[in-house]
């Protein structure tokens, strides 16, 4: 699908109007993703939103600068949407009557379990980040790097790297940030807002959460789970609760981690993280989810109970036969 690129390239520098639309329960990689190529399509002339329905974490806010809307009025007369970091119509729930009235549709991503849905579809699951295509894509259509784009683009890369720790942080990775010095980006003050500007209601959260964590199969396995009445105890807000799961991955011992997360009675958001031979992805595909080998997740429209089970179900087939 990367054949589609120059396209996409041709599309954008013809638009005057583009809408750009992360999935849901956006993550650094998404809105930084999509922030980077709003203000490069700005520098351009062209009209440019994000198009949400939902808020933006805390410590991604920074990042906006009034570019987000929830007005999906604005993408009815789009010359171009593009899909942002996720390759599924279901993510972007709610917004998808908004996205298909633009002339034509584009997906930018770089999950393996994307399929061509849109008109035109650029799918790298070897990019350890959608950031790093966008950066590529910038240099295509001739957008001068600046702080600002360069400080979205870094906090794509270092979210959904891992801070460069995860295994697929690329040799790329690293050459694509050294290039964002250049453009004057503050590295510490993205860390400081993405990693160290936690409320004290999400601490009270999360300890609450790890401590009633189950690990299973000699530690091999953790599950954990946020239910509205932990969220409504601590003070936290759902979208405070995304870094449980990694935090549960770095437990020595562990290799995969079930993360569910009560959205609804019977709506549970489960995200799975694993280290080194455990294929996520392949789980999530099960309930009909996706992601890749290491990070992935999927929806179980049931009570917490039967998705605690769920999972717990498929987790022990693969580790007791491996």
């Amino acid at each position: 699908m990367e054949s589609d690129f120059k396209k996409i390239k041709e599309i954008l520098l013809e638009a005057d109007k583009v809408s750009l639309f992360p999935h849901m329960n956006m993550d650094g990689d998404a809105l930084g993703s999509c922030v980077a190529l709003a203000l490069g399509l700005k520098s351009l002339g062209k009209e440019c939103h994000i198009v949400i329905s939902e808020d933006i974490p805390a410590n991604l806010a920074f990042m906006d600068e009034n570019l987000c809307t929830r007005n999906q009025e604005l993408s009815f007369d789009a010359d171009v949407a593009c899909l942002i970091d996720c390759g599924e119509m279901k993510r972007i729930k709610g917004r998808e009557e908004a996205f298909e009235k633009a002339q034509k549709t584009i997906c930018i991503d770089h999950h393996g379990t994307s399929g061509a849905i849109c008109d035109y579809n650029w799918v790298d699951p070897d990019a350890a980040a959608t950031g790093q295509l966008i950066y590529k894509l910038l240099n295509e259509l001739g957008v001068k790097g600046d702080k600002k784009i360069g400080e979205a683009l870094y906090a794509s890369i270092v979210t959904d790297t891992g801070r460069f720790q995860f295994s697929n942080t690329q040799k790329e990775s690293y050459e694509i940030v050294a290039e964002l010095y250049d453009w004057g980006i503050d590295h510490n003050k993205v860390a400081v807002a993405i990693y160290d500007s936690k409320r004290i209601e999400r601490v009270k959260m999360e300890n609450r959460i790890i401590s009633e964590a189950e690990f299973l199969f000699d530690g091999r396995a953790a599950i954990a789970v946020v239910t509205q009445n932990i969220l409504k105890e601590t003070g936290a807000i759902m979208n405070e609760t995304e870094s449980v799961v990694d935090m549960l991955r770095a437990v020595k011992g562990v290799e995969v981690v079930a993360f569910l997360k009560e959205e609804e009675q019977e709506l549970i958001r489960v995200s799975l993280r694993s280290k080194e031979w455990f294929d996520v992805a392949e789980l999530a595909s099960v309930f009909d989810g996706g992601g890749h080998i290491r990070a992935s997740g999927y929806t179980d429209y049931c009570y917490l109970e039967e998705a605690v089970a769920h999972v717990k179900r498929e987790i022990s087939k693969r580790i007791e036969s491996r």
